[in-house]
Protein backbone atom coordinates (compact mmCIF):
# COMPACT_ATOMS: atom_id res chain seq x y z
CA UNK A 1 0.00 0.00 0.00
CA UNK A 2 1.27 3.43 -0.56
CA UNK A 3 1.59 6.23 2.17
CA UNK A 4 -2.12 7.88 0.61
CA UNK A 5 -3.42 3.76 2.04
CA UNK A 6 -7.34 4.54 0.94
CA UNK A 7 -9.53 3.53 4.09
CA UNK A 8 -13.54 2.87 3.63
CA UNK A 9 -15.41 2.99 6.79
CA UNK A 10 -19.07 0.95 6.47
CA UNK A 11 -20.73 2.40 9.77
CA UNK A 12 -19.92 5.33 11.86
CA UNK A 13 -21.92 5.66 15.10
CA UNK A 14 -20.02 5.86 17.63
CA UNK A 15 -16.97 3.76 17.17
CA UNK A 16 -16.93 3.85 13.71
CA UNK A 17 -17.16 7.79 13.68
CA UNK A 18 -14.32 7.98 16.49
CA UNK A 19 -12.39 5.46 14.38
CA UNK A 20 -12.75 7.49 10.94
CA UNK A 21 -11.92 10.90 12.41
CA UNK A 22 -8.62 9.28 13.90
CA UNK A 23 -7.50 7.63 10.57
CA UNK A 24 -8.03 11.34 9.03
CA UNK A 25 -5.97 12.40 11.24
CA UNK A 26 -3.12 9.27 10.42
CA UNK A 27 -3.50 11.28 7.07
CA UNK A 28 -5.21 8.35 5.06
CA UNK A 29 -7.42 8.95 2.58
CA UNK A 30 -10.66 8.11 4.08
CA UNK A 31 -14.38 7.64 2.99
CA UNK A 32 -17.15 6.79 5.11
CA UNK A 33 -20.86 5.27 4.26
CA UNK A 34 -23.68 4.98 7.14
CA UNK A 35 -27.31 4.15 6.73
CA UNK A 36 -28.18 7.72 8.49
CA UNK A 37 -26.19 9.39 6.00
CA UNK A 38 -26.33 12.27 9.07
CA UNK A 39 -24.14 10.43 10.88
CA UNK A 40 -21.59 9.75 7.88
CA UNK A 41 -22.10 13.45 6.81
CA UNK A 42 -20.62 14.91 10.56
CA UNK A 43 -16.98 13.83 9.51
CA UNK A 44 -16.86 15.61 6.48
CA UNK A 45 -14.96 18.56 8.41
CA UNK A 46 -12.59 15.90 9.53
CA UNK A 47 -11.67 15.77 6.34
CA UNK A 48 -13.24 12.26 5.70
CA UNK A 49 -15.43 11.98 2.00
CA UNK A 50 -18.93 11.08 2.28
CA UNK A 51 -20.26 8.25 0.23
CA UNK A 52 -24.00 8.00 -0.43
CA UNK A 53 -23.69 3.95 -0.72
CA UNK A 54 -21.39 1.58 0.04
CA UNK A 55 -20.60 0.53 -3.15
CA UNK A 56 -19.50 4.25 -3.67
CA UNK A 57 -17.51 3.88 -0.16
CA UNK A 58 -15.30 1.18 -1.16
CA UNK A 59 -14.52 1.73 -4.77
CA UNK A 60 -10.75 1.66 -5.17
CA UNK A 61 -10.12 1.57 -1.29
CA UNK A 62 -7.04 -0.24 -0.30
CA UNK A 63 -8.84 -1.38 2.98
CA UNK A 64 -12.30 -1.79 4.18
CA UNK A 65 -13.32 -1.15 7.78
CA UNK A 66 -17.11 -2.60 8.74
CA UNK A 67 -17.70 -1.40 12.14
CA UNK A 68 -21.92 -2.11 12.08
CA UNK A 69 -24.27 -2.99 14.60
CA UNK A 70 -23.77 -6.88 13.91
CA UNK A 71 -23.02 -9.56 11.43
CA UNK A 72 -26.18 -8.87 9.54
CA UNK A 73 -25.56 -5.40 8.72
CA UNK A 74 -21.90 -6.09 8.18
CA UNK A 75 -23.49 -8.63 5.42
CA UNK A 76 -26.02 -6.05 4.32
CA UNK A 77 -23.47 -3.70 3.80
CA UNK A 78 -20.59 -5.90 2.02
CA UNK A 79 -23.08 -7.59 -0.23
CA UNK A 80 -24.30 -4.26 -1.36
CA UNK A 81 -20.79 -3.37 -1.96
CA UNK A 82 -20.33 -6.08 -3.65
CA UNK A 83 -20.36 -4.89 -7.36
CA UNK A 84 -17.68 -2.26 -6.56
CA UNK A 85 -15.22 -4.75 -4.49
CA UNK A 86 -11.93 -5.30 -5.94
CA UNK A 87 -10.01 -8.61 -5.94
CA UNK A 88 -6.53 -8.44 -3.29
CA UNK A 89 -8.58 -5.17 -0.93
CA UNK A 90 -8.38 -5.71 3.10
CA UNK A 91 -11.05 -6.39 4.79
CA UNK A 92 -11.02 -4.96 8.68
CA UNK A 93 -14.19 -6.87 9.75
CA UNK A 94 -14.47 -5.07 13.48
CA UNK A 95 -18.36 -5.30 13.93
CA UNK A 96 -18.61 -7.77 16.94
CA UNK A 97 -21.08 -10.05 14.48
CA UNK A 98 -20.07 -13.35 16.51
CA UNK A 99 -19.18 -17.07 15.99
CA UNK A 100 -22.13 -17.71 13.64
CA UNK A 101 -22.59 -14.43 12.00
CA UNK A 102 -18.77 -14.50 10.94
CA UNK A 103 -19.20 -17.17 9.12
CA UNK A 104 -21.25 -15.41 6.34
CA UNK A 105 -18.97 -12.84 6.19
CA UNK A 106 -15.60 -14.83 5.46
CA UNK A 107 -17.62 -16.65 2.97
CA UNK A 108 -18.50 -13.25 1.29
CA UNK A 109 -15.19 -12.32 1.56
CA UNK A 110 -13.72 -15.76 -0.55
CA UNK A 111 -16.40 -14.94 -3.09
CA UNK A 112 -14.92 -11.77 -3.81
CA UNK A 113 -11.30 -12.25 -3.87
CA UNK A 114 -10.50 -10.04 -0.21
CA UNK A 115 -8.03 -10.67 2.39
CA UNK A 116 -10.20 -11.13 5.27
CA UNK A 117 -9.43 -10.02 9.04
CA UNK A 118 -11.10 -10.78 11.79
CA UNK A 119 -10.63 -7.59 13.84
CA UNK A 120 -13.03 -6.93 16.50
CA UNK A 121 -11.87 -3.73 18.91
CA UNK A 122 -11.75 -3.65 23.24
CA UNK A 123 -12.62 -0.39 23.91
CA UNK A 124 -15.59 2.16 24.22
CA UNK A 125 -16.11 5.38 23.24
CA UNK A 126 -13.45 7.26 24.79
CA UNK A 127 -10.42 4.87 23.83
CA UNK A 128 -12.03 4.98 20.46
CA UNK A 129 -11.86 8.50 20.05
CA UNK A 130 -8.47 8.96 21.66
CA UNK A 131 -7.22 6.20 18.97
CA UNK A 132 -6.30 3.71 21.98
CA UNK A 133 -8.22 0.77 21.46
CA UNK A 134 -6.82 -2.51 21.43
CA UNK A 135 -7.05 -4.42 18.11
CA UNK A 136 -7.75 -8.36 18.30
CA UNK A 137 -6.87 -9.31 15.03
CA UNK A 138 -6.58 -12.69 13.19
CA UNK A 139 -5.18 -12.38 9.49
CA UNK A 140 -1.89 -13.33 6.96
CA UNK A 141 1.14 -12.15 7.77
CA UNK A 142 1.71 -11.04 4.55
CA UNK A 143 -0.91 -7.90 5.42
CA UNK A 144 0.37 -7.23 8.80
CA UNK A 145 3.15 -4.58 7.61
CA UNK A 146 0.45 -2.37 5.35
CA UNK A 147 -1.86 -2.57 7.69
CA UNK A 148 0.42 -0.69 10.28
CA UNK A 149 -0.55 2.68 9.83
CA UNK A 150 -4.77 2.04 9.79
CA UNK A 151 -3.81 -0.44 13.65
CA UNK A 152 -1.63 2.35 14.45
CA UNK A 153 -4.47 5.05 14.15
CA UNK A 154 -7.31 3.34 15.83
CA UNK A 155 -5.75 1.54 18.49
CA UNK A 156 -2.73 1.57 20.86
CA UNK A 157 -2.46 -1.95 20.70
CA UNK A 158 -2.83 -4.80 18.02
CA UNK A 159 -3.25 -8.39 19.02
CA UNK A 160 -2.27 -10.88 16.34
CA UNK A 161 -4.09 -14.46 17.39
CA UNK A 162 -3.94 -16.29 13.99
CA UNK A 163 -3.59 -15.91 10.66
CA UNK A 164 -6.90 -16.78 9.23
CA UNK A 165 -9.53 -14.88 9.84
CA UNK A 166 -11.95 -16.50 8.46
CA UNK A 167 -11.30 -19.16 12.03
CA UNK A 168 -13.39 -16.79 13.99
CA UNK A 169 -10.12 -16.53 16.46
CA UNK A 170 -10.41 -12.92 16.95
CA UNK A 171 -14.45 -13.02 17.60
CA UNK A 172 -13.60 -15.87 19.66
CA UNK A 173 -11.31 -13.93 22.38
CA UNK A 174 -13.94 -10.79 21.71
CA UNK A 175 -16.42 -12.86 23.29
CA UNK A 176 -14.19 -13.81 26.55
CA UNK A 177 -13.08 -10.71 26.96
CA UNK A 178 -17.08 -9.05 26.43
CA UNK A 179 -18.45 -11.46 28.54
CA UNK A 180 -15.62 -10.23 31.77
CA UNK A 181 -16.67 -6.31 30.78
CA UNK A 182 -20.80 -7.29 30.93
CA UNK A 183 -20.01 -9.29 34.39
CA UNK A 184 -18.39 -6.22 35.57
CA UNK A 185 -20.54 -3.89 34.62
CA UNK A 186 -23.80 -5.82 36.02
CA UNK A 187 -21.55 -6.75 39.08
CA UNK A 188 -21.01 -2.66 39.65
CA UNK A 189 -24.87 -2.09 38.68
CA UNK A 190 -26.77 -4.34 41.27
CA UNK A 191 -23.82 -3.89 44.23
CA UNK A 192 -25.13 -0.27 43.76
CA UNK A 193 -28.76 -1.10 43.37
CA UNK A 194 -28.21 -3.57 47.05
CA UNK A 195 -26.68 -0.15 48.41
CA UNK A 196 -29.85 1.66 48.11
CA UNK A 197 -32.36 -0.43 49.01
CA UNK A 198 -29.85 -1.52 52.10
CA UNK A 199 -30.09 1.80 52.73
CA UNK A 200 -25.74 2.05 52.40
CA UNK A 201 -23.82 5.02 51.46
CA UNK A 202 -22.25 3.99 47.98
CA UNK A 203 -19.27 5.53 48.68
CA UNK A 204 -18.70 3.34 51.96
CA UNK A 205 -18.45 0.70 49.88
CA UNK A 206 -16.21 1.92 47.36
CA UNK A 207 -14.13 2.83 50.15
CA UNK A 208 -14.34 -0.71 51.61
CA UNK A 209 -13.09 -1.88 48.44
CA UNK A 210 -10.51 0.78 47.16
CA UNK A 211 -6.41 0.00 46.89
CA UNK A 212 -7.69 -3.70 47.26
CA UNK A 213 -7.70 -6.98 45.43
CA UNK A 214 -11.00 -6.37 44.88
CA UNK A 215 -11.04 -2.73 43.44
CA UNK A 216 -10.69 -2.10 39.56
CA UNK A 217 -10.79 0.91 37.77
CA UNK A 218 -13.75 -0.11 35.61
CA UNK A 219 -16.13 -0.47 39.04
CA UNK A 220 -15.29 3.06 39.79
CA UNK A 221 -15.95 4.01 36.10
CA UNK A 222 -19.49 2.99 36.00
CA UNK A 223 -20.24 3.49 39.85
CA UNK A 224 -19.50 7.14 38.45
CA UNK A 225 -22.32 7.29 35.85
CA UNK A 226 -24.39 5.92 37.82
CA UNK A 227 -23.77 8.20 41.32
CA UNK A 228 -24.00 11.32 38.97
CA UNK A 229 -27.07 9.35 36.69
CA UNK A 230 -24.44 10.22 33.46
CA UNK A 231 -25.94 7.96 31.27
CA UNK A 232 -24.52 8.76 28.12
CA UNK A 233 -23.41 6.16 26.02
CA UNK A 234 -20.17 4.83 26.05
CA UNK A 235 -21.64 0.89 24.79
CA UNK A 236 -25.28 1.52 25.08
CA UNK A 237 -27.70 -1.15 26.62
CA UNK A 238 -28.80 -2.27 23.31
CA UNK A 239 -26.14 -3.33 21.56
CA UNK A 240 -24.71 -4.76 25.31
CA UNK A 241 -28.05 -7.04 24.98
CA UNK A 242 -26.74 -7.99 21.82
CA UNK A 243 -23.51 -8.91 22.58
CA UNK A 244 -24.86 -10.65 25.61
CA UNK A 245 -26.62 -13.08 23.49
CA UNK A 246 -24.08 -13.90 21.36
CA UNK A 247 -21.83 -14.58 24.10
CA UNK A 248 -24.74 -17.14 25.13
CA UNK A 249 -25.04 -18.43 21.66
CA UNK A 250 -21.23 -19.03 21.27
CA UNK A 251 -21.12 -20.52 24.86
CA UNK A 252 -24.59 -23.09 24.17
CA UNK A 253 -22.70 -24.20 20.75
CA UNK A 254 -19.55 -25.17 22.89
CA UNK A 255 -21.34 -27.08 25.09
CA UNK A 256 -20.58 -24.05 28.09
CA UNK A 257 -23.23 -22.82 30.24
CA UNK A 258 -23.21 -19.55 30.96
CA UNK A 259 -25.48 -18.54 33.80
CA UNK A 260 -24.37 -14.88 34.38
CA UNK A 261 -23.85 -13.88 30.91
CA UNK A 262 -27.46 -15.23 30.52
CA UNK A 263 -29.28 -13.06 33.55
CA UNK A 264 -27.11 -9.89 32.47
CA UNK A 265 -28.73 -9.98 29.18
CA UNK A 266 -31.98 -10.40 30.62
CA UNK A 267 -30.98 -7.20 33.08
CA UNK A 268 -30.15 -5.03 29.50
CA UNK A 269 -33.85 -6.54 28.00
CA UNK A 270 -35.40 -5.05 31.73
CA UNK A 271 -33.37 -1.68 31.34
CA UNK A 272 -34.26 -1.25 27.45
CA UNK A 273 -37.98 -2.54 28.51
CA UNK A 274 -38.08 1.03 30.68
CA UNK A 275 -36.79 3.09 28.37
CA UNK A 276 -32.95 3.06 28.82
CA UNK A 277 -32.19 1.64 25.73
CA UNK A 278 -30.10 3.87 24.47
CA UNK A 279 -28.24 4.93 27.59
CA UNK A 280 -24.83 3.68 28.59
CA UNK A 281 -25.02 0.29 29.55
CA UNK A 282 -24.80 1.15 33.22
CA UNK A 283 -28.43 1.88 32.93
CA UNK A 284 -28.53 -2.44 34.02
CA UNK A 285 -28.71 -0.50 37.42
CA UNK A 286 -32.51 0.37 36.79
CA UNK A 287 -32.72 -3.58 36.05
CA UNK A 288 -32.94 -3.86 39.43
CA UNK A 289 -36.63 -1.90 40.02
CA UNK A 290 -39.79 -3.11 39.64
CA UNK A 291 -41.54 0.92 38.84
CA UNK A 292 -38.57 3.10 40.08
CA UNK A 293 -35.74 4.37 39.40
CA UNK A 294 -33.86 5.73 43.17
CA UNK A 295 -30.37 7.20 42.84
CA UNK A 296 -28.36 5.30 45.55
Amino acid sequence: MADNTSVAVLGTGIMGAAMARNLCRAGLDVRVWNRTRSKAERLAGAGARVAGTPGEAVEGADVIITMLYDGAAALDAMTAAAPSLSAGTVWLQSTTAGTEGLLPLAALARQNGLVFVDAPVLGTKAPAENGQLTVLAAGPGSVRDDLAPVLDAVGSRTVWVADDGSTGAATRLKLVCNSWVLALTHGTAEALALAAGLGVDPASFLDAVGGGSLDCGYLHLKAQAILTEDYTPSFSVTTAAKDARLIVEAGRAAGVRLDVAAAGGERFRRAGAQGHGDDDMAASYFASFEAREPHP
